[in-house]
């Protein structure tokens, strides 16, 4: 209940001021739940820890602070969602590797993109549905079904179709596939509890299987993409190819967890992930 309520005035407050202030309004909140939040501030702690073993506790905690302002700036910008044009993102993002995505899209096959809780992701969609480019999200139903209905409505305003990670969700995305669509999938957390156990950043993490279970079953390429902060706010979105791998579910998931790896490791404070990532 008092999830819902804080999400909706901070939807209210970032629809309605200013865009300077609503950042600075944006960032101060997240310092502040910085200092409230001991289980969150905990977490991510823990978790830049073993991202960054030889940094001191001052720096971790800096870094830390960095994580939920980015935080901040993410939400800010995802309630603000309605009111972007392409010609506005087109003075903020810059597009590397475009042609990877259209390269596999003459495939017919439709495309799978495993992105992360990096940047900002859902920006990501926003901007390549505003291009054309027909964007389905695979996206965790939030147990609040308010909440849930409200982040959706925000991504389907921008035209990317959400479909929810359970219940019908594979045979909606084997639709969108078969239509040769873009269906983006998270590779860094296993909300089914159905992964494999693959080594992440030197420890043993569950990780999902869809993304190569997909990609065997359909022949979809797969397709890596990551939507980062750069200074002064740009957003750079990075489309890869997967490295070339057996065709195995097990060595197509090693390779993409790597690629996420490496991401991590090189911005550690754009990974927003508020739990104790390697405890089960």
């Amino acid at each position: 209940m008092l999830a819902f309520f804080l999400y909706k005035l901070a939807y209210l407050l970032s629809t309605r001021l200013p865009v300077r202030f609503g950042t600075w309004f944006a960032v101060g909140c997240s310092l502040l739940k910085f200092r409230i939040s001991p289980r969150d501030r905990k977490a991510v702690l823990g978790n830049l820890r073993r991202i960054l073993p030889e940094a001191t506790d001052e720096e971790i905690h800096e870094k830390a602070r960095e994580v939920f302002v980015n935080f901040g700036k993410y939400l800010y910008e995802f309630f603000r969602l309605k009111y972007l044009t392409l010609e506005m993102l087109g003075r903020r993002v810059i597009v590397k590797g475009q042609e990877h995505l259209d390269e596999a899209l003459t495939k017919g096959k439709g495309v799978i993109i495993v992105t992360a809780h990096i940047g900002n992701w859902e920006l990501g969609g926003v901007f390549m549905s505003l291009l054309g480019y027909p964007m389905v999200a695979v996206a965790l139903p939030h147990r609040d079904r308010r909440i849930n209905n409200m982040f959706n409505r925000q991504r389907q305003r921008i035209g990317v179709k959400v479909v929810p990670s359970q219940g019908v969700a594979v045979r909606h995305i084997y639709a969108c596939l078969k239509g040769n669509a873009i269906v983006a999938l998270v590779g860094d957390r296993d909300f089914a509890g159905t992964g494999v156990r693959m080594p992440f950043l030197g420890a043993e993490k569950m990780i999902p299987r869809g993304p190569a279970v997909l990609t065997l079953r359909t022949g979809a390429p797969i397709v890596m993409c990551f939507v980062l902060r750069e200074p002064g706010d740009k957003i750079v979105i990075e489309f890869s190819k997967l490295p070339e791998t057996p065709r195995e579910e097990k060595s197509i998931t090693a390779a993409f967890v790597r690629e996420i790896e490496q991401k991590v490791r090189q911005y550690p404070t754009q990974w927003l992930m508020f739990r104790e990532f390697w405890k089960e």
